[in-house]
């Protein structure tokens, strides 16, 4: 989070403010999403790259299988996100459904079960009952608390689609940069690689600068940590393309 200033936050912790800001709607972050997305996506190809170039292949194999890769893991990193908010989701809701029914069946035991649990963090006498008896008044209360204090989960308020669309939409973005310089035919291959590197370091380290910056960390150390993520794929790609190319005999082209 972003630094505020003493008078700011003085501000911000008024009533009618904290009264405004608990009331308003939760929104979806898709910047994990984004950032995920984005390095997965420059690894991926850049790696496909990498091993090419590594292997000594026709350069024009680079950007075939990097677009077919881009679109495909793009797709299949979505959907995965996806399936994993939406497993979540429907976790909750049948933990929801089921202490909903304890409720309605044992309902003396759901109220000792809330006793216990506010009793453990000090509560004692007339201010637990207080407690007890308030939260069992209101049903979605009651159960929202039993969904956090016992099972430890709380409500999602992420949007499944707008996670996958940002997943999908920052891999390929990203993911495409380390391709273009293959798609520049007067080029040399070497030229080709070394601007493909130059992007994909572009890439990884405005990633992780970004991300640092939005979470008020060091930028340069974000940038750096995440190029050196980076960096170590593309190494290790382009290592395994030089020694395959010796066993399987690849010609150089």
């Amino acid at each position: 989070m972003k630094k505020t200033s003493l008078r700011r936050l003085i501000d911000d912790h008024q009533p009618d403010a904290i009264q405004r800001r608990l009331n308003r709607p939760n929104q979806s972050n898709v910047v994990a999403d984004s950032v995920l997305g984005g390095i997965d996506g420059c690894v991926t190809t850049f790696a496909v790259v990498s091993g090419v170039i590594g292997a000594n292949i026709y350069p024009p194999v680079a950007v075939v299988l990097g677009f077919a890769n881009l679109v495909a893991d793009g797709f299949s990193m979505a959907v995965s996100n996806y399936e994993a908010i939406r497993t979540e989701e429907e976790r909750v809701q049948s933990l929801r459904q089921l202490e909903n029914e304890h409720i309605d069946k044992v309902p003396d035991g759901e109220k000792e079960e809330v006793r216990q649990i506010f009793s453990s963090k000090g509560f004692t006498g007339s201010t637990l009952d207080s407690i007890v008896s308030t939260i069992c008044s209101n049903r979605r209360l009651w159960i929202d608390t039993m969904l956090s204090e016992e099972h430890q989960v709380h409500p999602n308020s992420r949007s499944p689609i707008k996670a996958a669309l940002a997943t999908f939409l920052a891999f390929v973005f990203v993911g495409a940069m380390p391709l273009i310089p293959f798609l520049l035919t007067s080029l040399t291959k070497q030229s080709q690689f070394t601007l493909s590197a130059a992007l994909a370091a572009i890439m990884f380290f405005g990633i992780g600068a970004i991300k640092s910056h939005l979470f008020s960390k060091p930028i340069m150390i974000g940038g750096l940590k995440t190029l050196l993520i980076g960096g170590t794929a593309a190494t290790l790609a382009f290592a395994t393309g030089f020694l395959l190319k010796g066993v399987f005999g690849i010609d150089s082209v």
